[in-house]
């Protein structure tokens, strides 16, 4: 299938200047089958070393010898190593001691060679005893499938190239298409291997049992650690679909349990955004740019990194999201703001916050800093007035010519003070912004 993240790759591959390349992220969004992809079809040469389990991978890093290294790997696949012509891939490079280490070593002491680790986003960042080679790698982050690399893997390139152009009129005409491929994509999310058997088989229950087991390889994780920490990090997990059926979705830590406090779950909180599994949004007191500088610690929200797995862990029944538009108007709109967010974080370049002001029910979804300052409202329902948005942008910051945006399953309509698009347009509209 199809990936973005393939032409950042082959922009690395053909820099006069690289260093060792880390694919960030969590697991099951695709990292090996991209890397290996790229690998294939990029170089004269592929190796790939799994070091999961790997003994002779464990032996390979017992010294920082590059060129040590280099030779064992020729002899123990039986395959030549060319500066320029082959790359070296080691996947789950953090199961192995001295595996991330080595990599400044290599960056020092082979820099024409090509190599790229993967591996979980927690086991790579937070690798205990080893210092992370700073300035000697180069990092990219893999997010689950966007809604545009969910189109081309149905087919539908051609809605793809409409909605990269922002083809409002056309957009009226394949509307229908377009919503039910919405709905799909909130059943199955934006992770490979569940998208896959969707278009393969149509078969929702396999669809659910892959979601499934995604969740299961999550919790395994979760419990490797001490079992007070491990049962803190499931409770906040398992709290996060009813924080988002909320009509206010700022994240409460007493839903998570009775009496429970900021300072016992924070470090739980803080292993599921390291580990790439939650997207936190925090909320900003001002909308200056920058806006991080006005970002508040205290008051934030907390979404899925995958509008499917949202779906599984909240038991959501697979007909009622693919049949009518329940799916975007259910637990007050849940899965159209995970959406959002989602496509927001695969872009990977835009800050977002949310905002709300103080003794007020005033509130805007998100704030994102393009070129300028956009507050956004997610509308998934038919009633798509926008009082607080109205109210932010045409009196609050009146003298600012903000523009505001209203995300929904409407037409594209500019107002002056506000534009609306819709919700399946909204990666192309952003990714307009900051290209």
């Amino acid at each position: 299938m199809y990936r973005r993240i393939i032409n950042s790759l082959i922009d690395w591959k053909l820099r006069d200047k690289r260093k060792p390349l880390i694919v960030l992220g969590a697991r099951q969004v695709g990292k090996t089958y991209i890397v290996k992809k790229f690998g294939q079809e990029s170089f004269i040469n592929f190796i790939y070393i799994n070091c999961h389990q790997n003994t002779v991978a464990n032996e390979l890093f017992r010294d920082m010898d590059t060129k040590r290294i280099r030779r064992e790997i020729e002899r123990l696949y039986d395959k030549k190593i060319s500066d320029g012509e082959t790359l070296l891939f080691f996947d789950e490079i953090q199961e192995v001691a001295n595996g991330v280490a080595s990599l400044k070593y290599f960056c020092e002491n082979e820099p024409n060679l090509h190599v790229v680790v993967a591996g979980s986003l927690l086991g790579i960042t937070l690798k205990e005893g080893e210092s992370y080679p700073v300035g000697k790698v180069e990092t990219l982050r893999m997010y689950p499938m966007d809604f545009m690399e969910f189109l081309i893997a149905r087919g539908r390139k051609g809605l793809v190239d409409m909605l990269e152009n922002l083809e409002w009129d056309t957009m009226k005409l394949a509307d229908k298409d377009l919503t039910e491929y919405m709905r799909e994509y909130y059943f199955t999310g934006g992770m490979p291997e569940a998208v896959q058997e969707y278009i393969s088989s149509g078969n929702v229950h396999k669809v659910r049992k892959i979601q499934m087991d995604i969740i299961d390889a999550y919790n395994r994780d979760i419990a490797k650690h001490t079992k007070t920490m491990s049962t803190r990090i499931h409770q906040v997990w398992e709290s996060i679909p009813a924080q988002l059926a909320k009509e206010n979705k700022k994240f409460i830590y007493g839903a998570i349990a009775k009496s429970a406090r900021a300072s016992q779950f924070e470090l739980a909180l803080q292993w599921l955004q390291d580990a790439g599994l939650i997207y936190k949004v925090n909320l900003v007191k001002k909308t200056t740019m920058p806006l991080k500088f006005y970002a508040d610690a205290s008051a934030f929200k907390v979404f899925f990194l995958d509008c499917g797995l949202l779906a599984c862990m909240s038991e959501t029944n697979p007909n009622e999201m693919l049949l009518g538009n329940n799916a975007f108007v259910e637990f007050k709109g849940a899965f159209s703001e995970n959406f959002v967010i989602e496509q927001i974080k695969s872009l990977d370049k835009i800050p977002v916050f949310y905002y709300a002001k103080e003794n007020s029910q005033m509130e805007i979804d998100f704030i994102i800093q393009t070129d300028r300052v956009i507050p956004m409202e997610v509308k998934a329902e038919e009633n798509t007035k926008s009082k607080s948005l109205s109210t932010f942008v045409r009196i609050d910051n009146a003298d600012s010519g903000m523009k505001g945006l209203r995300v929904s399953m409407k037409p594209y309509i500019d107002q002056g003070w506000m534009e609306n698009i819709p919700l399946y347009s909204l990666w192309s509209y952003l990714n307009k912004k900051v290209q």
